[in-house]
């Protein structure tokens, strides 16, 4: 047991949990007493307020509206890869929880040209995520997006955003970094912005270079991301994942056909992947078309295909995981470290 009162992972360093990738001793019931005034959440949640702060701040300075987002809807994000969604009686209709903002956020473009939530999400992972350091069942995201924008305006956004929220937390919460014992001179390279940019073809050529089987056709696995991102020592982009491989609303490059303009951020020091994102398709037949391409009923999204073909407006956006982003700042072995009521695939929650 570690003094958070849970079970924890059997590998001990970021890089080494997700490179195992399913694992060890399943996790024990959470008990909130111990969980919440252990030093370590207690700090943790200072950072991840911190973190937040520094994010209204910098994102209403820079002209956006913060939405509260649905956590129930008629239909949700399908791209969450491996998880299943949960079903709501609401009314007599089965509705979703959401697991991702994606669709309302573009609906609020109708409404506002920048917007931002931060949005409650809930996945069912499979259960053997329980013993990784980064899966939560119950999670929640900064979610942005921006009418008009283009993958690059958004790469840009998020790169000044992380960089704002850690540089504010670093000089903040200086007793709290020494009391996890995290080095501040970790975000060093961070704190000078240009993160370092590949596209997904050159990741699954340095994967398959230090041996690890990731498909070209597919996201990067979850230990793929580890491996990249322990051999770095600054958060970097992987751009242009190939169609087939994300959701229907991220935008096909008509100058490279078949890729898709998206990205992921991935954090330094084998913590993975922290957010993902991508210049949205607005075009009613190209969405119907990959709805039906990626074995999605075009019906089932009549609402929000309505609103596409009214007029919702082409943007570009983004979604960073606050718990994984806290993970990462805070130096933490797991993610649900930095959750004040953790939600494991499997493990009994309050």
């Amino acid at each position: 047991m570690t003094d958070d009162g849970l079970t924890a992972p059997a590998a001990t360093t970021p890089a080494a949990t997700e490179a195992a990738d399913t694992t060890t001793t399943a996790p024990a019931p959470v008990d909130p007493g111990r969980h919440l005034t252990a030093p370590t959440t207690r700090s943790a949640l200072r950072i991840q307020h911190q973190l937040l702060t520094a994010a209204r701040e910098f994102l209403r300075g820079r002209g956006f509206t913060e939405l509260l987002p649905p956590i129930i809807g008629p239909v949700t994000d399908p791209g969450a890869r491996g998880s299943k969604q949960v079903d709501v009686d609401f009314y007599g209709h089965r509705y979703k929880l959401m697991t991702s903002a994606i669709l309302y956020k573009q609906a609020s473009l109708l409404a506002f040209d920048k917007i931002f939530c931060i949005a409650p999400n809930v996945r069912l992972e499979p259960l053997e995520t329980a013993g990784t350091s980064r899966h939560l069942a119950e999670f929640h995201q900064l979610d942005v997006e921006v009418a008009g924008a283009t993958r690059d305006d958004a790469v840009q956004l998020v790169e000044e955003l992380v960089v704002h929220m850690v540089d504010n937390a670093v000089r903040e919460l200086p007793k709290d970094f020494a009391e996890l014992g995290r080095d501040v001179a970790a975000f060093t390279e961070l704190l000078k912005g240009s993160f370092g940019r590949m596209r997904h073809a050159e990741a699954v050529s340095e994967l398959q270079g230090l041996g690890h089987p990731q498909s070209p056709d597919a996201e990067l696995d979850w230990a793929g991301e580890a491996l990249l991102s322990a051999q770095r020592d600054r958060p970097f982009f992987v751009t242009d994942y190939p169609k087939g491989s994300r959701g229907f609303y991220d935008r096909e490059n008509p100058e490279d056909p078949g890729l898709l303009r998206n990205f992921d951020l991935i954090a330094a020091e084998g913590y993975g992947e922290l957010c993902s994102g991508s210049q949205r398709t607005n075009d009613y037949a190209e969405i119907v078309t990959r709805m039906r391409e990626t074995g999605e009923n075009p019906q089932k999204y009549r609402w929000y295909l309505d609103l596409v073909r009214e007029g919702v407006p082409g943007s570009a956006g983004f979604g960073i995981g606050v718990e994984r982003l806290t993970r990462y700042v805070a130096g933490l072995d797991a993610v649900w470290q930095a959750s004040a009521f953790p939600k494991l695939a499997g493990v009994v929650s309050p």
